[in-house]
């Protein structure tokens, strides 16, 4: 395994989505060969939260093939909308689900990578029809903001979401603390691929644009990208616009 990453090129953040895509692929192909792994072993899912369907239709046509919504809401109206304009990704719902939206969240996505409690993933088998791909959201960091399980408490957990009837536990996810230096976060990756390997779950959601290239040389498995190929968030730019009478 690696132990260090080496400097790369930043990405461009431009409106080119095709060429953002193909500059993330390079790296992520660079940070596989340093951790003598294949690419394809690697998904790369685009986080599209803030920007309209028309940039999930650029980046279906460019060959993105996973994309990835936080909230419920916002991703009912931009599928039905990306759909209608013929693409038809992979969807991963990544952020907090309550309980109160998983009816509806299983008519969307294809994928839910944030289960965070037992009691979630009940009311998930509750109101599915058949077994619904899931990760285990687990709190590495033990940051008091974030979302998900304590690393002590996902074995025990497994157990019961396991005898589920509507439940495919396929992996573990994690949100690393955001740091300046990418290297700080690599022992956080490396103890939730440790955890999956010890409980045999094939799958690691973790990594983002600032560490994906750690997460990967740490057996990433699907890394969740948003500014790094969408460029910035259009409702971030538009709180930082100077407001005038």
């Amino acid at each position: 395994m690696a132990s260090e990453v080496q400097p790369a090129t930043p990405i461009a953040i431009t409106p080119d989505i095709a060429a953002n895509l193909r500059r993330l692929r390079e790296r992520v192909d660079a940070a596989c060969r340093r951790a003598g792994r294949s690419p394809d072993g690697v998904a790369i899912v685009g986080i599209s939260k803030g920007f309209p369907a028309g940039a999930v239709v650029a980046a279906w046509q460019a060959g993105l093939r996973d994309i990835g919504e936080n909230r419920v809401q916002e991703a009912a109206t931009k599928i039905a909308a990306a759909t209608a304009q013929g693409a038809r990704p992979r969807w991963h719902l990544v952020g907090h689900l309550q309980t109160n939206k998983v009816k509806t969240t299983l008519g969307l996505f294809d994928i839910l990578h944030s289960v965070d409690s037992l009691h979630l993933a009940e009311a998930i088998s509750r109101a599915a029809a058949k077994p619904v791909p899931v990760l285990l959201e687990v709190n590495v960091s033990g940051e008091t903001s974030k979302y998900g399980l304590r690393p002590e408490e996902v074995e025990p957990a497994l157990a019961q979401v396991r005898a589920l009837p509507n439940v495919d536990v396929q992996g573990l996810m994690t949100v690393a603390p955001l740091v300046g230096n990418p290297e700080k976060v690599r022992p956080v990756f490396r103890r939730l691929r440790d955890l999956a390997r010890s409980l045999g779950l094939p799958q690691l959601s973790m990594g983002m644009s600032d560490d994906f290239a750690v997460a990967v040389e740490e057996g990433a498995t699907m890394i969740r990208i948003g500014r790094a190929i969408f460029g910035p968030r259009l409702d971030l730019l538009e709180e930082k616009r100077p407001q005038t009478e």
